[in-house]
């Protein structure tokens, strides 16, 4: 048993020796070299290699008329506008589930709601309500996008169902639809515009 136990052993040795010999020699480092990165070994050489983001590679947009140019850069120039506004709500109604989530007391909660729409009203009376037709369609879309919700959905979560109806109404009367959703394959320029711009749709 002793006499394969040594044979093991010298096997295991020699193999070892044998697979570092047929390694190239390790790169020399310099002082500036600190930084630890991951390597191959391609024709007998360490080939550092190094994780970089996913490169996206577009078609050139070609237009039909001068009339199809105008109008895709104004829709570009509304929804690039609009969009901080729907990262902006779609981000503050996640925080708001987390809060939510924190404790059972009605007051605390009633509370947390009050803040949250305080600060929605706030954008609104600075930002929002300078908004044209065109450019509040597009928020409400994107705020489908954005949260998961559309924004019908989220004043009747808040407010309640009759505030959802009022304020739905009063949508209407502008030509506006709170309970208008965003299909990514349908609103395709748009999605395009965001994609191009690195809003990227990470909603299932």
């Amino acid at each position: 048993m002793k006499l394969i136990g040594y044979l093991l052993v010298f096997c295991f040795c020699f193999g070892t020796a044998s697979a570092q010999q047929g390694l190239p020699p390790k790169p020399k480092l310099g002082k500036n070299d600190t930084i630890r990165v991951a390597s191959a070994i391609v024709d007998n050489e360490y080939i550092p290699w190094i994780m970089t983001p996913d490169a996206q590679i577009r078609d050139v947009r070609t237009f039909k008329t001068p009339l199809d140019r105008t109008n895709f850069y104004r829709l570009r120039y509304n929804v690039l506008k609009v969009e901080p506004y729907a990262i902006y709500a779609g981000n503050r109604y996640r925080q708001l589930e987390r809060d939510l989530a924190t404790t059972a007391d009605k007051g605390k909660q009633k509370e947390m709601v009050k803040t949250c729409e305080k600060e929605i009203k706030d954008l609104f009376n600075h930002e929002i309500k300078n908004m044209s037709i065109t450019q509040g369609e597009i928020l409400i879309k994107l705020v489908n996008r954005e949260s998961g919700n559309t924004s019908y959905e989220l004043v009747k979560e808040l407010k309640g169902g009759l505030n959802a109806f009022m304020f739905q109404s009063l949508a209407r009367i502008f030509g506006h639809n709170l309970k208008q959703t965003y299909d990514p394959q349908e609103e395709n320029d748009i999605e395009a515009i965001l994609n191009s711009a690195g809003y990227q749709y990470h909603r299932n």
